[in-house]
């Protein structure tokens, strides 16, 4: 039976008590309890003066791969082994001797990615390396034997793992070196016969990459090439270094030939083959600039990134510091204690939304006179019998007209009747009611209408009337009214682990190519991002410089809990516009549509 994810925490002269409560919240199936049980445990970590001798370290045992907990407390584990560099001797050497117990990909990559890159003695690269080795099992991968010595599957003492045997139809090399005519041989690929027990516990590699995970295969073949390169630089021995060249060049051609076989259910996609073939040209022949480029760079830009996103995280605080939300003389407001004269059902449920979003942190828009003016909307013209604007109100889950009607003839209008109907994910709330306009006069007509979801509707009507003189009833067309998306979205942070998940989650998708009149990258894509109301996750220090090459990731959340992503990938042509593609994906179609249909509108440079 699968165990769940454990974090063990050692100590020497710590408090017993506090790191036994933090192993219980992480041997616990919350996940929100694990991420904070770390977190908490960070800091412990980092508080010196009181748990000195405090380390932790992860154990991954086997756990399903859709639970992202185990990845994201290895990203953390990450973090504290650049930032506290006492502790990166024992840490490494905990996640060598645990590797072998990681099952899900994603993590098996960050594992290695952290065993290349901070195995820099002599001892930790060579124990980086046999882990690898042994994780990965015998070689090659794609073996060849005779017809009869193939295994029996029959036999309930041993288990063949992801064999595929498949007859050979052309002329085949044994492994003495002779030929071997079709029906005299065949091709199997194979893991070595194990017992049930220790499968499950040493070739992890080994039956992901099996599984067809070439992207994991390139990164143990980059992981083996930065080992390598320490390596000879570490090791006095280069008879020691050249057999560890050699083992490593004997990985990554196995990983090539298993790849370029016709017996797996997907061959090795091009990404995965150009960097394996890329390790493999690059240790057979290592110049300075490259060895500075994988053994240095890499790590320095890990470094770098970390560094923003504190500045971020410290900026971001600050900035929240000095919002002033109340000055001490301020009066404190009462709710239950207003008086709701005059005051609308749907105007009392908003006020209780804004304070609940006050309280909890919730985005809140700012409105003043000149929004106000822009929530205007003429509906019929100056020239029309009836004359009708609309003051539209958004109140999070309800939309609100306020509609002001004139009556510019001489004489008294009838049965005067508002006539709304909705297109999308709209509701109208209130039935119409008739009305007795004097001449000259006005009145004001006020129309809910309910909202579902995230997506761009429109309000279409009429103003039916009758008059004395006239028997028939006069029909004046209103225009049409568009609910905006961007009234229900927000700017919205996340990490860039939380991206990807969802960008490979959400099946919507939309595609929008780049039209527009504006040639400098930069200056595009701020334009897309006022336009949408979303939030650049990308940072600025990735986006220096002049290449004529520009992606980002945009993010925003509607009020809904809806969570809407965008990619922006443009380039510039040589003569000087700007193409390329904006693709949009969210769980919803509507917000995909929507956000889609507002970025062909906004991007060739309008208002």
């Amino acid at each position: 039976m699968d165990k769940p994810s454990t974090l063990l925490v050692h100590f020497d002269k710590g408090s017993a008590a506090m790191a036994n409560e933090i192993k219980a919240d992480l041997e616990g199936s919350d996940v929100a309890a694990k991420v904070e049980a770390m977190k908490r445990a960070v800091m412990l970590l980092l508080n010196g003066e009181t748990l000195p001798t405090l380390f932790i370290t992860i154990v991954r045992y086997v756990l399903p791969s859709e639970d992202h907990t185990i990845q994201k407390l290895l990203l953390l584990y990450l973090e504290i082994i650049e930032t506290n560099p006492k502790l990166r001797v024992s840490m490494i050497q905990r996640l060598s001797d645990t590797f072998y117990q990681i099952r899900a990909s994603r993590v098996c990559s960050i594992a290695l990615w952290i065993l290349g890159e901070y195995s820099l003695s002599l001892s930790e690269v060579e124990s980086a390396i046999a882990t690898i080795k042994q994780c990965l099992g015998d070689l090659p991968f794609f073996t060849i034997s005779e017809e009869g010595e193939t295994t029996d599957s029959s036999k309930p003492a041993q288990l063949v793992v992801n064999s595929v045997t498949v007859s050979s139809r052309r002329p085949v090399v044994l492994a003495d070196g002779t030929y071997a005519t079709q029906s005299a041989a065949t091709e199997a690929i194979s893991t070595p016969s194990v017992t049930p027990g220790s499968l499950a516990l040493t070739l992890n590699l080994r039956s992901l990459i099996l599984s067809g995970d070439f992207f994991l295969a390139a990164v143990v073949a980059c992981t083996l090439t930065k080992l390598v390169l320490r390596l000879e630089e570490v090791q006095p021995s280069k008879v020691e270094a050249n057999k560890a060249c050699t083992g490593a060049l004997l990985v990554m051609t196995s990983i090539l030939q298993l790849g370029l076989s016709s017996y797996l259910p997907q061959p090795i996609d091009n990404d995965s083959y150009d960097r394996i073939v890329l390790c493999v040209r690059l240790l057979c022949n290592t110049g300075d600039d490259v060895r500075r480029i994988w053994l240095q760079s890499c790590r320095q830009s890990f470094a770098k990134m970390l560094a923003e996103k504190q500045f971020r995280e410290t900026e971001e605080m600050r900035a929240k510091a000095q919002i002033s939300h109340a000055q001490p003389d301020d009066l404190i407001d009462f709710y239950h204690l207003k008086s709701r004269k005059g005051m609308s059902q749907l105007e009392l449920e908003d006020e209780v939304q804004d304070d609940l979003k006050a309280a909890t942190g919730g985005f809140t828009k700012e409105t003043d006179d000149a929004n106000r003016l822009n929530r205007i909307l003429q509906l019929t013209g100056f020239g029309d019998p009836v004359y009708a604007e609309a003051f539209v109100t958004v109140h999070h889950y309800d939309i609100v007209l306020d509609v002001t009607i004139v009556n510019r003839t001489k004489e008294t209008l009838q049965n005067l009747c508002l006539e709304l109907a909705t297109m999308g994910d709209l509701k109208l709330v209130d039935r119409p009611q008739n009305y007795t306009l004097a001449p000259e006069s006005s009145k004001q007509v006020r129309a809910n209408i309910k909202v579902s979801s995230t997506e761009t509707g429109v309000i279409f009507g009429n103003i039916v009337y009758e008059t004395s003189n006239v028997m028939e009833r006069s029909v004046v067309v209103l225009n049409d009214i568009h609910i905006d998306i961007m009234d229900y979205i927000s700017p919205a942070t996340c990490a860039d682990v939380t991206f990807r998940n969802m960008w490979a989650e959400f099946e919507w998708e939309n595609k929008v190519a780049v039209n527009t009149v504006i040639q400098d990258e930069k200056k595009f894509l701020n334009h897309v991002i006022k336009s949408t109301n979303m939030k650049c996750l990308t940072p600025l220090s990735a986006l220096d410089g002049e290449c004529g090459y520009i992606a980002a990731n945009l993010y925003a959340k509607s009020v809904f809990g809806e969570d809407a992503l965008v990619n922006i990938s443009i380039e510039k042509q040589v003569d000087g516009k700007l193409s390329g593609y904006i693709r949009i994906r969210s769980k919803t179609q509507g917000i995909a549509l929507s956000l889609g249909d507002k970025i062909t509108l906004k991007q060739k440079g309008g208002s």
